[in-house]
């Protein structure tokens, strides 16, 4: 059972056309049994992003209107969501001073990196970091996790 943590650059592509959005798309084949987890802060980035999109033209208000009724659907029944704690906030402000982060960049390194750590202490794989933010890619390979950028698949 594959374990992906995908931050929300890479998991607007389920829902928004972009390059990588076919890759995104596959993590998600029942088949495949891959377990994936986002950090709570990811349902607002994703809302964000499309309503954005909609407000600057790229995508229809009513196209809008059913991602984001997707989205929320979606969230009910695919996603193990990692609740931002104390601990991971804690980390969070570590990573950014550490590697010069956003905010919410670094929680998400901070988020996946506690799932990270929690399942190898439970005998899992290591996770594989999915996120389409070169800044925030570079940050989790000097932390030692396994990244997958999709925006290298075309």
């Amino acid at each position: 059972m594959p374990i992906y943590f995908i931050d929300s650059s890479a998991l607007v592509k389920r829902y928004i056309n972009e390059i990588g959005s076919t890759w995104v798309l596959g993590l998600f084949d029942p088949y495949l049994k891959n377990e994936v987890f986002i950090a709570a802060i990811t349902s607002v980035e994703i809302i964000a992003a499309i309503t954005r999109r909609s407000r600057s033209g790229s995508i229809s208000i009513t196209d809008a209107t059913v991602i984001r009724n997707q989205f929320k659907s979606d969230l009910q029944k695919d996603y193990q969501i990692v609740e931002i704690t104390e601990k991971i906030i804690n980390l969070g402000m570590l990573f950014s001073e550490t590697y010069g982060l956003r905010g919410y960049d670094a929680i998400q390194l901070a988020a996946g990196h506690a799932v990270n750590t929690m399942g190898i202490a439970n005998g899992l794989p290591p996770i594989t970091f999915v996120s389409a933010d070169n800044e925030l890619n570079i940050s989790v390979v000097s932390e030692g996790l396994m990244i997958e950028n999709p925006n290298n698949h075309l």
